[in-house]
Order: structure tokens, then sequence, then C-alpha cells
């Protein structure tokens, strides 16, 4: 099943929520929408109103605006694929083989990952020796899938 953009505000919402350590109630208040508003936008509904979706990304400083291109959720990484062992198809076509065991954020945005291949993991969880780690940018990521 394709990711959608609902998802990825699903996502977004969910994870900046849950970081931010405040419930669904909470969230609905400080945006000025209704709870049931914010249960269906974190469950992906199709179809609702932008101005209220806007008004709660506006509390993690984004906002809905057009754009293009299909970019992989960093939202599902974090919910489906972080500290599991994955596969992770890059954009050039090499494929890598471990495990994502860190979000590297600017600001609410992931913009790359920590990675230690399978080939190191065992060492590192024993030295978190930080040489065997590999930064990925978030946008060389074409896919993402658990093993």
């Amino acid at each position: 099943m394709a990711k959608t953009y609902d998802n990825y505000i699903s996502n977004f919402v969910k994870y900046n929520r849950s970081k931010l350590r405040i419930t669904q109630e909470e969230l609905a208040e400080k945006a000025g929408v209704g709870l049931r508003f914010i249960r269906e936008l974190e469950q992906g509904k199709e179809t609702l109103r932008m101005d209220k979706v806007n008004q709660v990304l506006a509390l993690f400083g984004y906002q809905v605006v057009p754009g293009g291109g299909r970019i992989k959720d960093p939202y599902e990484i974090l919910l489906d694929h972080f500290n599991r062992n994955v596969h992770v198809y890059l954009k050039n076509k090499n494929v890598l083989v471990g495990f994502l065991i860190e979000a590297i954020n600017e600001g609410a945005e992931v913009k790359a990952w920590k990675f230690v291949s399978n080939k190191n993991a065992i060492e590192y969880q024993k030295t978190k020796d930080e040489k065997l780690e590999q930064i990925i940018a978030h946008s060389d990521i074409e896919n993402v899938e658990n093993i």
C-alpha cells in the first residue's frame, strides 16, 4: 500500500505530540480544534479542513503548502523501523543492512539518521564506538523495510 501525504501528516502529528508528551485532548485545546478532529487527523482521515490542519501544524512550526515529489516519511521510519533490523534502500541504488539507531533533527525536522551495519552491530552494542556509525541523509533514502 502506497503512503500518502495524509499518512505523513498523521505520523508527523503523532510523533511530535508524543515527543512533547501531551495528550490528544491537550493538543486539541492548544490548537483550538476539537478532540474528534485530532483523532481523525492522527488516524489519517483523508477529508479534513486544511485550515484546521494548519492550526495543529502551526504548534510545531509547520504548515501545509503545495509541493511536489514523493518523500519517505521520517515519522513512519521512527514508528515502524527505528532500532529494528532493516534494509535501507538508497536513491543511488545501494542497499544497507543494519539498524537505524538515532534520528538527527534540525528543529522538528529529521535531516539524517545514525546507522550501524549488521557487520558492526555486536561490537557497537559492546563499545558504542562512534566510528562504527554511519550518517545517512534522510533525503538519500528511497525506502526502508524491516527484515
